[in-house]
């Protein structure tokens, strides 16, 4: 009984927080800068945030402010937002309509990629994220990330740790030319 009490009195789960979009539009002012108003990101380093699964928006703002994933400008941006605030912008964010225009043969995908990502670059599960139109030194840098140990992910850190740096290279260059559109759902 103790324990359900304490529950209670912890308040609701961050995932159980319904995100209010208009509320996240508010808050978006400070994404802009790098990740566009829209969400497509407007300097390379930066990824597009524009049509990300809610779900994947959470967790990774989460990890940012709790200090489980580390980035020198979103480590300090998310580190005072609280649970409402990341469900308000994963609510504003991943509520736009993300879509991918692959003019290559889709036979060319990265094999390892796919099943999760898809051969054009857009998630097929809620905790994944969109590749399509990110920049090569974006991709790059994260799957040398997730190699070295710097970042971590169940099943992402064995898949870059098998990966040459030409294959990363390759892979961030197949999704980097997908083209890319994110329309704002107003």
């Amino acid at each position: 009984m103790a324990l359900s009490g304490a529950l209670l009195c912890a308040g609701p789960l961050a995932a159980d927080i319904v995100g209010d979009r208009d509320a996240g539009r508010k808050i978006s002012g400070q994404c802009r800068t790098c990740h566009g108003a829209d969400g497509y990101a407007a300097i390379p380093i930066a990824p597009h945030i524009g049509g990300e699964p809610e779900a994947y928006l959470r967790d990774q703002l989460t990890a940012f402010r709790d200090g489980t994933r580390e980035h020198e400008m979103m480590t300090i941006v998310a580190a005072n937002l609280s649970d409402q605030q990341i469900a308000d912008l994963a609510a504003w964010y991943g509520g736009h309509t993300a879509r991918a225009e692959l003019t290559a043969d889709p036979a060319g995908a990265p094999e390892l990629c796919v099943a999760c990502h898809g051969a054009d670059g857009m998630h097929l599960a809620e905790d994944v994220p969109n590749l399509a139109g990110e920049t090569n030194i974006y991709i790059d840098t994260q799957l040398k990330a997730f190699r070295s140990g710097k970042r971590t992910h169940e099943v992402m850190s064995g898949i870059a740790a098998e990966l040459t740096d030409a294959e990363i290279r390759a892979y961030a260059d197949w999704y980097a030319a997908v083209k890319l559109y994110i329309d704002t759902v107003e």
